[in-house]
């Protein structure tokens, strides 16, 4: 089957509706959410069901058309970006978007892949459940690209990273073939996990699409604070303390930087600082219970209470109501849009242990001032190992200029400080086209070889997403 043949069959098997012709539409599934990488392709379909998706991974497999597999394209890295425009398929999953079932008994909820993550929040709700994942953008990621990326988010801390709440995959393979996994089983002990291959893979095996989630009580009572602290060594021994005076009902745990805040405030309508005075180092804690109401907040203002005499708060501000709570989140939640204000920063998203934050707090500076002179914009989820080190040109200079000359070098040294402290230059973002160079560098040779070995066996005429996670 020659190549054109292909794309004319592909076409019969979406139908007008599943193909995107219109350049203007087009143009949204071909640049990333960042506008790093302008992409391409022969074709930019939306398949219906399970099953057109497996026709055409089946005939790209024969024609030795590649496959790019799309979500809701709000990754930071490139992962679901074409680049060739005669050689590549970009497959969107947004037409995948049934609730298939909700299982209250057994508290399960069954997508699709191309399920909106609100819209799997909100099926859940209405059963009084909860699917923990959130995140930024939320309103318009799809599952299957959380699967795909197991993405991180506001609540890791008490529930896991995406892969921590699946219990069944459904996938097609790059030949078309489907692995049906969508038992939904507690417990299934019968040779390998295979579900697991496909989160954080990136579309590099095969295309998740659907899922069986796992469901937990809905919260009863949320106690939310923003707290000034005086470092980010005290906001590590605050955490350890939360959890175990409120039997690790701490939800989330955020650190934010007085730059950052000083961002959000400047930039932000509607942002207001929560406390009088300005301090260097913010923790936005939530703690969440169900069942009885009312223990929490007692719980609550002990900890801050014995913080204090510690001296590891200095001040703080517990919501008081709904609106405050979201107040207090949207603080944290706009440094990323407030960044964009300033030209937008050279981002990362690195992890080390909980313990180890301190130490990567107080030598990171000096690595990236030796590379050159920038801005620190740093945030991130502590509670669970998580910041977010971004650097942001010197003021009155050229944003892309900054970022084509050193963001490479920046990237490299706080990307090598987190190898150095044994953690991960990508903690919840990916590889993608982004970060591959990275991989291979501070990767332990043997993972990779492994990994590739995987690669080659599930997909070994390497059609899946080519040009993420691994080198040519």
């Amino acid at each position: 089957m020659t190549r054109h043949e292909a794309l004319a069959r592909i076409r019969e098997i979406v139908g007008p509706a599943g193909v995107v012709d219109d350049p203007l539409e087009q143009a949204g599934y071909l640049i990333d959410e960042r506008r790093l990488y302008q992409g391409a392709a022969a074709l930019v379909v939306r398949p219906a069901s399970t099953d057109e998706v497996s026709a055409v991974l089946a005939v790209c497999h024969e024609a030795g058309l590649a496959v790019v597999p799309q979500g809701g394209n709000t990754g930071y890295c490139g992962g679901a970006t074409p680049d060739d425009a005669d050689g590549q398929v970009l497959l969107s999953l947004t037409r995948l978007n049934r609730i298939r079932e909700v299982d209250p008994v057994g508290f399960t909820l069954t997508v699709e892949a191309g399920v909106v993550l609100a819209r799997a929040q909100a099926a859940a709700a209405e059963h009084e459940l909860l699917f923990p994942l959130s995140m930024g953008s939320e309103g318009s990621c799809q599952v299957g690209g959380n699967l795909a990326t197991n993405a991180g988010g506001l609540a890791v801390l008490k529930y896991g990273t995406a892969r921590e709440l699946v219990l069944g995959l459904e996938v097609v393979l790059p030949d078309g073939r489907v692995l049906h996994g969508l038992k939904g089983l507690r417990k299934d002990n019968t040779g390998y996990d295979l579900k697991q291959l496909f989160m954080g893979a990136e579309g590099t095996l095969g295309v998740i699409t659907a899922a069986v989630l796992k469901l937990f009580p809905a919260p009863t009572e949320r106690q939310t604070a923003w707290l000034a602290v005086a470092d980010a060594a005290a906001a590590c021994r605050l955490l350890g303390a939360a959890r175990k005076a409120s039997g690790d009902a701490v939800t989330s745990f955020e650190y934010v930087t007085r730059p950052s805040l000083a961002l959000v405030l400047s930039r932000i309508d509607g942002t207001s600082d929560p406390l009088d005075s300005p301090y260097e180092h913010y923790v936005l804690m939530e703690m969440s219970a169900a069942g009885a109401e009312g223990s929490l907040r007692e719980i609550m203002e002990q900890v801050l209470e014995d913080g204090m005499a510690r001296g590891e708060v200095l001040d703080g501000a517990i919501a008081e109501s709904g609106p405050q709570r979201d107040a207090l989140w949207k603080l944290r939640e706009s440094i990323p849009e407030a960044e964009k204000h300033v030209g937008g920063a050279v981002k990362h998203d690195v992890s080390v242990l909980i313990s180890r934050i301190p130490e990567y707090l107080a030598l990171a500076p000096a690595r990236v001032q030796a590379v050159t002179d920038c801005r620190l914009s740093i945030y991130g989820h502590i509670g669970d190992g998580n910041l977010h080190y971004n650097l942001l040109p010197p003021a009155d200079s050229d944003p892309e200029a900054f970022r084509a000359h050193w963001g490479a070098a920046l990237s490299r040294a706080v990307h090598g400080l987190a190898a150095e402290l044994d953690g991960s230059f990508s903690a919840e973002h990916g590889v993608g086209k982004l970060k591959k160079d990275e991989l291979a560098r501070l990767s332990d040779p043997v993972e990779l070889e492994v990994m590739r070995a995987v690669k080659t066996a599930l997909d070994p005429r390497g059609i899946m997403n080519p040009g993420k996670l691994f080198q040519a």
